[in-house]
């Protein structure tokens, strides 16, 4: 598995091409798959022996001595609303990385590869209510498979900070922002919530979307109607959403003749793989990883001055 994991230029091609490889995984001894995205996994192992440390968090299982780091230990399958896993002796570790931090994933099994089109993912269903820990569906084969909302539960364990520090407070905010706002396209509702805190904040309002294909369909809408056009200052796109991914939003934007002109920020908990030369291929003004408030706001007001 650790072989499959290591193809980065691989996959560094998917981009722009709508389509992206999921890591498939089990939490327990039935069918049901879940899934992570292939590039935040450094390698998947079987579970080495845990450390306990005093006053964890109840969903960490131990800490794990790998390649010279000390790695936290997460049970996913307590963290996302089931029993503890059993055996930690027969269960398997996924190594990640997600906005600029190092985690290990407490699995049952570790499955297979998949290459999937982002149109084939969906969100998922509104029945299942606002508290699962799922950002999107996808079939694979006669199977539903489940993709799993780590922001989400890595901010219940260790909460983002998401509020602007009065470095960045005494800053210059732009004026004249009065009845402003900026489109935020995130499939993750934490990571909405953050954009939508900070923002806020500075004073500016948001429209929000949970997927590429539907801000696409939504900015052309407020492309459509005078004052929202007007009014609009940018928009902030995280890359993993179902349906249409950031990468293909971007450049669509930036392609059509009706919304070229709309100022662009990729906003990623993908930093620790692509650096701004690869977001410049499809015509982002800007990349920020996921997630400071500060980085967030320094970003936002440069947006501003920029299309000003």
């Amino acid at each position: 598995m650790t072989e499959l994991l290591s193809n980065e230029n691989q996959r560094t091609q998917l981009m722009g091409q709508n389509r992206m490889e999921f890591l498939l995984f089990k939490l327990d001894n039935s069918t049901q798959s879940y899934a992570i995205n292939v590039f935040k996994v450094r390698e998947a192992q079987p579970c080495p022996k845990l450390t306990r440390i005093p006053c964890m968090h109840q969903y960490i299982r131990g800490v794990a001595h790998i390649r010279g780091q000390n790695i936290s230990i997460i049970d996913l399958r307590a963290a996302s609303g089931g029993q503890p896993i059993d055996e930690t002796s027969e269960a398997f570790v996924i190594i990640t990385e997600y906005n600029s931090t190092v985690q290990g994933f407490l699995v049952a099994s570790v499955d297979q590869i998949i290459n999937l089109n982002w149109k084939n993912i969906l969100p998922p269903p509104e029945g299942l209510g606002k508290n699962n820990y799922l950002t999107s569906v996808a079939q694979v084969g006669d199977d539903l498979v489940d993709i799993i909302d780590v922001e989400k539960i890595l901010d219940e364990i260790n909460p983002n900070n998401i509020n602007i520090s009065d470095v960045i407070n005494n800053k210059t905010i732009p004026d004249n922002l009065e009845g402003k706002f900026i489109f935020i396209a995130d499939d993750s509702s934490v990571a909405r919530h953050q954009l939508k805190r900070t923002i806020n904040e500075m004073g500016i309002d948001v429209i929000e979307a949970h997927n590429g294909a539907e801000a696409l369909e939504m900015l052309h809408e407020i492309n459509n109607t005078e004052n929202l056009r007007e009014n609009l200052l940018m928009v902030i796109s995280d890359i993993e959403m179902p349906k249409m991914d950031g990468y293909t939003l971007c450049s669509t934007i930036k392609t059509s003749e009706e919304l070229k002109d709309i100022y662009v920020i990729l906003h990623s908990s993908l930093s620790g793989i692509c650096d701004n030369s690869v977001f410049d291929k499809f015509g982002a003004n800007d990349f920020i990883p996921k997630f400071s408030p500060d980085v967030l706001t320094d970003a936002i007001i440069a947006g501003i001055y920029a299309i000003r």
